[in-house]
């Protein structure tokens, strides 16, 4: 795919050559897809390129699917390194090690991935832009703690689901509740009643007088779990899921506000959806994605993209324009280039000092998170402001599973 407009013209006159970037996800899996994320970077291009590109040069965007697989993951890398990309931006994969070793071996900057494999926090050519699931997971336990007498965890039995359980218990031990129960499930089930059903009787067993959440994981599939679940709970079980779990698409497509989501608390990394600090992405998705329903403003994959395009677009701008390649902007983003994102994170930089003290997840800058509820069918803020769970995270030493 080239998302861009042909060559432009640069300051003394003279063609340029485009900017060369990648962006990969899954897309038309059993299991979950993110085609939102390249959809999204398609649109950036156009945006950039209509107002005369960065530097004077076209931004190309090259998508590949991954495919929910490891050998499909590693040749999307190998393929961004072989079109000589500057850089792999606003992605997903769950399969950090396939995606990032070629990318390590070239010296190929991964730029905000969405953050559901934890080489993306190791990795030193990774420069995520949000906590990822270590965030979430965490915040997730800090927002339950305060409701919640006991937790059980519903999520993938994958290799990225193994490392959910110890995350949320921790936020639930900062909050001084005992660890959640891990109930594993097919990430690509049609029906998960076996699961509601353990849900259900690992609350029951935590005794009287403690309030029981049940916290789902499972991507695309929450749906489906939901679908199983609402039959079979009773009431005065609450609901709890991380932002990408529950989108306001899903809540609108389940009932609004007579969704059997009403009330679910929801973490996420970025202000609601309805925030206006995202009027800049809802414009240029009207202007430029044309109608392409994978493109949605309040879905986290997308807002991720856009982050990581944002941070993008800065560094490139601060370059000597005919210095631009991957090892220039691995340089600039180690040397500390700060990036400004309108205030939907903190300012990002990746120097050593802004790195998380935490043995597991290293290379979190942003150990942000927001509470969210689903009120009168909409996902809106629970409390103004974020949370920042970085102590939480640098308080597990023992490592994740």
């Amino acid at each position: 795919m080239y998302a861009g407009c042909g060559a432009l013209t640069g300051a003394h006159g003279a063609s340029r050559a485009p900017i060369t970037v990648m962006t990969w996800a899954p897309e038309g899996t059993r299991a979950t897809n993110m085609g939102g994320m390249p959809a999204m970077a398609g649109a950036y291009a156009r945006w950039v390129n209509a107002h005369g590109g960065i530097h004077g040069r076209p931004l190309r965007v090259l998508t590949c699917n991954e495919h929910n697989d490891s050998v499909a993951a590693a040749r999307c890398a190998q393929q961004a390194v072989q079109e000589e990309a500057v850089a792999v931006v606003g992605s997903y994969s769950q399969h950090g090690r396939s995606s990032l070793s070629p990318l390590e071996a070239s010296g190929t900057p991964y730029i905000g991935g969405y953050g559901v494999s934890g080489e993306e926090f190791a990795s030193p050519v990774s420069y995520p832009v949000n906590g990822g699931q270590p965030a979430l997971l965490a915040g997730l336990g800090h927002q339950l703690a305060g409701t919640c007498g006991h937790v059980a965890l519903v999520r993938p039995d994958t290799i990225a689901g193994d490392r959910m359980p110890a995350l949320l218990d921790a936020g639930l031990a900062a909050g001084g509740r005992p660890a959640a129960t891990d109930i594993r499930a097919p990430e690509a089930a049609t029906d998960y009643s076996r699961h509601s059903t353990a849900a259900l009787a690992a609350l029951a067993t935590a005794g009287p007088g403690r309030d029981g959440c049940v916290a789902a994981a499972l991507g695309e599939r929450t749906r489906t779990f939901f679908d199983s679940f609402r039959r079979m709970n009773t009431g005065g079980v609450r609901i709890g899921a991380v932002l990408g779990s529950v989108t306001q698409s899903l809540v609108d497509s389940t009932g609004g506000a007579a969704s059997p989501l009403e009330g679910a608390y929801v973490t996420g990394w970025y202000p609601a959806a309805d925030d206006p600090r995202w009027a800049p992405l809802r414009k240029v998705v009207q202007e430029h994605a044309f109608g392409d329903n994978r493109v949605d403003p309040a879905d986290p994959g997308v807002q991720t993209t856009w982050l990581a395009y944002t941070v993008l677009r800065s560094v490139l701008e601060s370059l000597d324009p005919d210095d631009i390649s991957a090892q220039s902007l691995r340089h600039a983003l180690d040397g500390g280039h700060r990036v400004d994102t309108g205030g939907l994170t903190p300012p990002l930089r990746w120097r050593r000092q802004d790195l998380l003290a935490a043995r597991d997840h290293p290379r979190i800058v942003n150990a942000n998170v927001t509470h969210q509820v689903v009120r009168g069918g909409r996902v809106v803020a629970l409390r103004d402001g974020s949370v920042n769970v970085a102590r939480t995270l640098e308080a597990r030493r023992d490592g994740a599973p």
